[in-house]
C-alpha cells in the first residue's frame, strides 16, 4: 500500500535539497558567467552522463541550443550521450568506459567546458572524459552528489548535491542547470 506520509516525505526531501541550494549561489552565478564568456568568445559547452543523468545532459543542452527564457540566437552546446551509432560502436570496438571520452578527443577544443554529470562521481566513463578534457585544456565541470568521487577531483568547478539519494541528487542537477541556463542567457542576450 502506498502512504501519503511516504508521498510526503519524498516531497520534504526534495524541498531539502533545494533549500540547500542556497549555499550555492555563488556557485550558479560563477558558471552562469562562465559560460557566458565561453560563449562570447566562440567555444562550446559539451555535457556527458549515464542514465538519469544523460537526459539531464540532453534537457541542459536544448535550453542552451534551442531557448530558455528568451528568443534569442542559439548557443553553441551538445551532448555526448546522443548519438547511438557512436555510443554503441566506441563500446563494441574500444570499451563502454571510453564512450565519451572517444568522443571528447574529437570534438573538443581548449576553452571549451566539459561538463560531466554522475551522482555517485564515480562513473569510469565520466572519469576518463574529464580526464581527457583536462589533458586537452578544456574548463572541467563536474555534478556529483554529496561526495563527488573521482569527478570532484578532476573538476575545475564542482557542484555537489546535499544529498546520497539518485532522484534527489538528480533533481538539484537539472535545478542548477535551469537556473544557470536562465543566467548565462540573459547575461548573453538579456
Amino acid at each position: 500500500m502506498i502512504e501519503i506520509q511516504e508521498i510526503q516525505q519524498r516531497v520534504d526531501e526534495a524541498l531539502e535539497v533545494k533549500r540547500s541550494m542556497a549555499a550555492q549561489a555563488e556557485f550558479l552565478q560563477a558558471q552562469a558567467l562562465l559560460w557566458a564568456e565561453v560563449i562570447r568568445r566562440g567555444n562550446k559547452i559539451i555535457f556527458f552522463g549515464n542514465g538519469g543523468s544523460a537526459a539531464d545532459a540532453q534537457h541542459i543542452v536544448c535550453e542552451l541550443a534551442g531557448r530558455f527564457y528568451l528568443d534569442r540566437k542559439p548557443v553553441p552546446a551538445l551532448s555526448l550521450t546522443v548519438n547511438t551509432s557512436s555510443l554503441t560502436a566506441i563500446a563494441n570496438d574500444y570499451s563502454y568506459a571510453d564512450i565519451f571520452s572517444r568522443q571528447l578527443e574529437g570534438i573538443g577544443q581548449a576553452g571549451d567546458v566539459a561538463v560531466g554529470i554522475s551522482t555517485s562521481g564515480s562513473s569510469e566513463n565520466v572519469v576518463r572524459a574529464l580526464e581527457v578534457a583536462r589533458r586537452m585544456d578544456l574548463i572541467t565541470v563536474g555534478f556529483t552528489g554529496r561526495k563527488g568521487g573521482a569527478v570532484k577531483e578532476l573538476s575545475d568547478h564542482w557542484l555537489g548535491i546535499d544529498s546520497e539519494v539518485t532522484p534527489r541528487i538528480q533533481e538539484g542537477h537539472i535545478f542548477a542547470g535551469h537556473v544557470i541556463c536562465e543566467f548565462a542567457e540573459r547575461e548573453l542576450f538579456g
